[in-house]
């Protein structure tokens, strides 16, 4: 199993770290423990991690000045990834902002918190109309936004551009476009995306799920709870984190992780998945 893998043309760690658990409860406010924080920060890169995800609705602001404070200037291999499309209402509400006018704010916004000229990777968060929107959200239409995520790369705000939470024909419609990555929602005991990781890895780009290991918000059950998960850990002397995250690993050589923790010890034990072994009669086992 290759512990490499090229987005953008940057080759990169299979297993990153994603900034989301930095920020207060909710992804809101400042993080519980600053100090903590910033060891977090320090620590992945000294484990190795080259891949960060990131983006200035976390806290809001508050994860990429965290990363700012702990590793500017940065290592000229370590690959920053943020993500514009979405704005935080005062009662922590995820809400569209998708606009060209709004996707280029952001990305500016971005590169002006995390102390950069140009980004390595920024993903379009889309969000179509949902029961959350307000009643006079109007979606603005996906090549619009592609559109100005071109316009940033032609301006050089950002070498790359990805997309996150997008159907298989818009990840196909991104990548004809030039997108080098998809974010979508996916792990082991969820996996009606299949099409988009097969479209991925067909085209040599990369694909980084998250929910990796389900969602604390109930939404995926938790993939370290699943019988079978927790059988093959304690064969193999492994968390059943480890495993639901060397299952992504093993599943399909395109897929980057990301998973976030405000814990060195946790972060520590999700680095330690890419030495993680799995056989064809463990594989098969998690899968039944």
């Amino acid at each position: 199993m290759d512990k490499f893998f090229t987005m953008g043309g940057h080759r990169i760690g299979r297993v990153g770290y994603g900034a989301m658990q930095l920020p207060g409860p909710g992804v809101m406010g400042p993080a519980r423990d600053h100090d903590q924080a910033i060891a977090v920060l320090r620590r992945a890169v000294e484990l190795g991690i080259n891949h960060i995800d990131t983006s200035e609705f976390y806290g809001p602001h508050v994860a990429n000045q965290l990363i700012r404070e702990a590793l500017h200037p940065y290592s000229s291999d370590l690959v920053l990834v943020s993500k514009v499309g979405s704005v935080r209402g005062e009662d922590g509400s995820w809400n569209p902002d998708q606009t060209p006018e709004a996707l280029i704010r952001g990305t500016h916004e971005n590169l002006e918190t995390l102390g950069i000229d140009r980004l390595h990777v920024m993903n379009l968060r889309v969000m179509p109309k949902d029961d959350h929107a307000p009643a006079d959200y109007q979606p603005v239409r996906f090549d619009e936004q592609l559109d100005a995520m071109r316009q940033l790369v032609d301006e050089g705000a950002i070498e790359n551009f990805g997309v996150s939470t997008v159907t298989t024909e818009q990840a196909a419609q991104a990548i004809e476009a030039g997108a080098v990555c998809v974010q979508n929602a996916y792990n082991l005991l969820s996996r009606s995306d299949e099409p988009t990781l097969e479209l991925c890895r067909d085209k040599g780009i990369a694909y980084v799920p998250y929910f990796p290991l389900g969602s604390a918000f109930g939404w995926f059950p938790r993939v370290d709870q699943a019988p079978q998960v927790v059988a093959v850990a304690e064969r193999l002397g492994h968390t059943p984190a480890q495993i639901g995250l060397a299952w992504l690993l093993h599943h399909a050589e395109n897929v980057l992780l990301i998973p976030g923790t405000s814990s060195v010890a946790h972060l520590e034990e999700n680095t330690a998945t890419r030495d993680v072994v799995l056989s064809d009669e463990d594989i098969a086992e998690l899968e039944a």
